[in-house]
Formats: C-alpha cells, structure tokens, sequence
C-alpha cells in the first residue's frame, strides 16, 4: 500500500495563493445599499413619501387658491403673501416626515426582525463600522430624495398660487427654506433611525417617532403659557428642527434661529445615535 502523497509548504507554493484584500468602508456601503434597496417595503415607503409631500402640497395650495375669496380667508391669504412657504411646505412636511421616519426606523429593525443582523454582524464584526456605513448610505439616499421632494413640491406650490402671490427661490430666504425643509426631512428620518438602533423593535420605535412628531406638540401646546415653558417648547425636536424651512416663525415657543433650530435637532440625533451605538456594541444579536 502506497502512502498518500502529501504537500509540503515552501516559498513558492505560498506565493501562488492569491493576496487577501481587508474590505474597505466603501464595500460596507455598499453592502448596506443592496440590503436597504433588496428589501420591498423601502420602494413603497418611497413612493408614500412622494404622494405624501407633492400631494399635499398640491392639494392645499389649490385649496388655498381656489378659496381666495371665500369667507374668514383674510388671515389666511396675509399669511399666504406673508409667508408663501409655510403653505406650501407646512401640511406636507408634517405628513411626509411620518414616511421617512418609518422608512429610517425599517433600516435597522427589519434586519432583527428577519434575523439577518446575525450574518451581518459575522461578516463585518467591527460593529460600529457597520452601524456607520448604515447610516451613510441612509443619508445620502435620503438627502437625494429629500431634497427633490423639496424642490419639486415648491414648484409645484409657487405655480399653483402664482395667479395670487409670486414667489421665487430668488426672494429672501426662500432658497433657505426650500433647501431647509428637505435637510429636515433627511435629519428626522436619522432621528427616527437612531430610535431604531435603541429599541431595535419597529411597532415601538415606529410609535415614539410619531409620537414625538405629532403628539409631543399637541401636548406641549397645553403647557401654561409662561417665559419657562415657551423657551422649553423651542428646545423640542419638531419645533426646533422645522425652523430651518419657515421663513416668518410666529408665536411664542419661537426662540431660536432657523439654524440654530436645525441644530438643536441635530444635537438630538448625535446624542440617541451615540448611546444607540454603545449599545449596539455592548448588546448581543
């Protein structure tokens, strides 16, 4: 019986197996890219957001423009001349934010709730590159999209009241706020991404997120109207966040700028995407 032939290691053999490459942060995205685009629910939420923003803009512009001359329309068409934007982008934002949260909440927790983290998490074990990558490509996905919407409902908005009130991006602070209010749209999707990231379960980031959107402003609106609790007000995401798309802020909650506002709602995401990210590296799968 004859011995099995063995291969013995030497220098040239080794020089024969092909060089090892270390997988760069781009490879991660784009990695993230086909996990965010793969999965259905990310093409319909895109979809609602554009119905949502473009069609409320249209819907309440037109209704604004066809009642003109209607009765109690006095307050409503000085505020209109006043401040064109907040017509166009006001119902619009507040609905469309709910789209792009829900989509930013789905780019975490649908990974927990297929179990796909797991393979995730054994193929790029540095978490926090993982956690980075996700939330760069989520931006920059977002900020494109955002921002069409942005512009898009604006022109739709300005033709829509044009027979009444002309508004240009060449008019003060409008390119601001157009350019604003998709920056917006883009950081609450982050804000409702790092919710996500803390809860890691969609029904319960999905409710605070809407909760924090819709029912925190209803319940701050019922706060004594005192100094102290109107400057705490301004200090809430929403109120603070939207400052960055209105051109003439009104009422007393108002203390801060358009950007210090937007600013303050970034502070907002760094500080929940900070504790989200020590968690996701200490917390098992």
């Amino acid at each position: 019986m004859s011995a099995t032939p063995t291969t013995s290691y030497s220098p040239a053999t080794a020089q024969l197996a092909p060089p090892r490459h270390r997988a760069g942060f781009g490879h991660y995205m784009l990695a993230e890219w086909t996990k965010i685009r793969s999965v259905r629910s990310t093409f319909w939420t895109l979809i609602i957001a554009v119905i949502v923003v473009v069609g409320f803009t249209a819907l309440i512009t037109w209704v604004t423009e066809a009642n003109w001359y209607g009765p109690h329309a006095a307050a409503r068409d000085a505020r209109t001349i006043t401040d064109p934007t907040s017509i166009i982008f006001g119902v619009a934002i507040y609905l469309g934010q709910l789209a792009i949260a829900v989509l930013g909440v789905l780019v975490v927790t649908t990974e927990y709730s297929t179990g796909v983290i797991r393979a995730s998490l054994l193929a790029v074990p540095r978490r926090y590159t993982m956690l980075a990558a996700k939330v760069a490509v989520f931006t920059i996905v977002m900020l494109i999209l955002a921002e069409i919407l942005a512009f898009g409902s604006f022109f739709v908005g300005a033709a829509i009241l044009h027979s009444h009130v002309s508004v240009s991006l060449s008019d003060s602070g409008v390119l601001r706020a157009t350019f604003g209010a998709g920056l917006y749209l883009v950081t609450f999707g982050l804000f409702a991404m790092a919710i996500g990231v803390l809860l890691r379960h969609t029904a319960g980031s999905i409710s605070i997120a809407v909760a924090v959107a819709f029912v925190l402003p209803i319940l701050a609106g019922l706060l004594p109207d005192t100094s102290f609790w109107n400057h705490l007000v301004g200090y809430l995401p929403v109120q603070a966040g939207t400052q960055v798309f209105t051109l003439h802020p009104t009422g007393d909650s108002v203390v801060l700028s358009a950007w210090q506002g937007f600013g303050v709602l970034w502070i907002y995401v760094v500080v929940l995407f900070g504790i989200g990210a020590y968690l996701f590296q200490r917390r098992d799968a």
